[in-house]
């Protein structure tokens, strides 16, 4: 059988996909469509990750397509239904990046409340801005706010839980007697009361017409003054010009998005030089590490699927 991976895959998963299939390997066919269309008009299997658009168009090309594997979970650029509909399995990689996200949070929300990170440049030139970055917080006690409490929400109340945070969390798929709160340490609660009572926000949600622009202007004005958002989740979840608007004002002590409405994020953004602002291309679940994970389980289970398919 054929497969086609249009997007970076560790080298050992690729080797095993190679082992007895027609493997084609090229990560550049995400950048050129009609090369990507033109090689799975043969194919048995697709390998992802989430910027090649599997659409209407790419199906319609596809017509032996029977498997699609996703390094990575979302699914927003794959059309599921369609595929459901042609009887296509789509399998994402589902908790194999999660560590990899849980840390970024962590890392992100603990450089934001101490805010003295930034200052390599000061001290390199001599300056020495001691004063004015003594009044950083530390983690403990405070509460994170966890918006979505599945594999990575659980994993990242454990490392906070590690740090002696207490831990709050929304899901609107969770009965609040659900026994998962119990065993990860956190409090379940509504969303007004979670971004009320939070000094770090993070979002682990799906980008559906309930979540788009989740976090506006009215939910960070509800927020406590100083707080912190982290959005790893999609970029529609969270109101990108809200979001600049009360770092600027000081509203919000910190933001660390990973992820963005339109990617790349376009120059002239207004997150452009906003204060207490980390920004990262999309990479907060990819890691050496996580990386190897993620490839590994979706090449057994691709190749699981093609046999099923035989």
């Amino acid at each position: 059988m054929r497969i086609v991976i249009s997007e970076f895959m560790d080298g050992e998963a690729v080797g095993a996909l190679t082992t007895g299939h027609d493997t084609l390997y090229d990560a550049s066919l995400v950048e050129r469509r009609d090369a990507l269309l033109s090689a799975v008009a043969s194919a048995d299997a697709l390998v992802v990750r989430n910027r090649t658009r599997v659409d209407a168009g790419l199906l319609a090309a596809a017509p032996r397509l029977k498997v699609v594997g996703r390094l990575g979970v979302g699914l927003d650029n794959i059309d599921v239904d369609a595929c459901r509909t042609r009887g296509i399995d789509v399998i994402p990689a589902t908790g194999a990046n999660a560590l990899a996200v849980a840390e970024y949070v962590i890392c992100t929300a603990m450089m934001l409340l101490r805010g003295a990170y930034a200052s390599t440049t000061e001290v390199a030139a001599g300056q020495w801005p001691r004063t004015a970055l003594s009044n950083g917080r530390e983690a403990a006690a405070k509460t994170l706010g966890i918006v979505g409490f599945g594999g990575i929400g659980r994993l990242t109340a454990r490392l906070a839980n590690a740090l002696s945070m207490r831990v709050l969390g929304h899901d609107a798929n969770l009965d609040t007697d659900d026994r998962c709160w119990r065993d990860e340490g956190a409090e379940p609660c509504g969303l007004d009361t979670l971004l009320a009572q939070s000094d770090v926000v993070t979002l682990h949600v799906p980008l559906v017409a309930q979540t788009r622009n989740l976090i506006d202007a009215a939910r960070i004005a509800s927020m406590k003054r100083g707080a912190i958002v982290i959005n790893t989740s999609r970029g529609g979840v969270v109101d990108e010009a809200a979001i600049a608007q009360a770092l600027t004002a000081g509203q919000l002590g910190g933001a660390a998005l990973d992820v963005f409405d339109s990617e790349p994020l376009a120059a002239g953004s207004p997150l452009a030089g906003c204060p207490n602002l980390v920004l990262t291309p999309h990479i907060a679940g990819i890691t050496a590490e996580s990386n190897a994970r993620v490839s590994h389980l979706i090449a057994q289970r691709v190749l699981e699927a093609l046999a099923a398919h035989r």
